[in-house]
């Protein structure tokens, strides 16, 4: 079983694209969890490359839902479906198994629809809200690539509109790439520190939750975050990482262990997390309110 199987099978494993997955495939993978962000950057690459292209050539609004079409047209909505069930699971009363049931239930309750919407309208306010802070925003220092895109973009002597057209489009494309990259090192995270309580594809991701992957996987998305986004992208990545061991404190309480809806609820709440955090960091730097007595 070779790295390339690995990283094939998490194209397979963690979206749409037709790669040919096998089982194989999936059992390297599960050897090499650290493919985890790896492939996650590489799917953020392409969401970045529909974002930065829907940033120019539509309004705001219509900007914000063709991110989210594309993000879930990708990856597609297995792990929104782990949300809505650890929602149904959370909300159950009763004995720990009665929790257990309502979670695997096929059934979607009211505690699942409600959870799915808020995350949802969560990620619409997140993009709504880094989208409305880069236009009151021009370079940011020590924010990595960003940083040399909004200088170069700022330097190249076009009109007011299209220097933040292009510097709107820039944040968010980059913003998305690393959302995704954070988004599936939060699985990683969740998986090398949960116990799992039942069997399936969740309990093997768990069990591919090694020191030895989550220490590669967290190095890798570092850098990536340093790369794109400086300091931004650190600080995002911590505050991701965070969410995830909160989520798996939470699935403790609840099942007294972890299964493959939680780790697809890590991987949504990272990746909105990330946005989120950005778009708060950057309206406290630079468009806050600040207090006075």
């Amino acid at each position: 079983m070779t790295i390339w199987e690995a990283f094939k099978a998490g194209f397979g494993f963690l979206s749409v694209i037709p790669v040919g997955i096998t089982m194989e495939g999936i059992e390297a993978l599960m050897k090499r969890l650290y493919m985890y962000p790896i492939v996650g950057f590489c799917l953020g690459i392409l969401i970045g490359i529909i974002t930065f292209a829907a940033e120019i050539v539509l309004p705001t609004p219509l900007t914000i839902i063709a991110i989210m079409l594309a993000t879930y047209g990708i990856i597609w909505f297995n792990h929104l479906d782990g949300v809505s069930d650890m929602g149904d699971g959370m909300t159950a009363h009763g004995s720990l198994e009665k929790k257990r049931k309502a979670l695997k239930d096929m059934s979607l309750g009211i505690g699942g629809v409600a959870f799915a919407v808020l995350l949802m309208l969560l990620f619409y306010s997140s993009l709504a809200a880094l989208e409305n802070i880069s236009t009151s925003i021009g370079a940011v220092p020590y924010a990595g690539l960003f940083s040399i895109a909004s200088a170069a973009i700022a330097g190249a002597g076009l009109s007011a509109a299209w220097t933040g057209a292009l510097t709107t489009a820039a944040l968010m494309a980059i913003v998305v790439t690393v959302a995704e990259t954070n988004g599936k090192q939060a699985m990683l995270t969740i998986a090398t520190f949960g116990k799992s309580f039942s069997e399936g594809l969740g309990s093997m991701t768990i069990a591919g939750g090694t020191r030895r992957n989550f220490t590669i996987g967290i190095l890798f998305t570092a850098v990536i975050s340093t790369l794109l986004l400086g300091f931004l992208g650190i600080a995002a990545l911590i505050i991701s990482t965070i969410a995830a061991l909160i989520i798996l404190k939470i699935s403790n309480r609840h099942f007294e262990g972890l299964n493959g809806d939680g780790i697809g609820t890590a991987n949504e709440v990272g990746r909105i997390i990330t946005i989120a955090s950005i778009a708060v960091i950057l309206f406290l730097l630079y468009g806050g309110m600040f207090w006075t007595l």
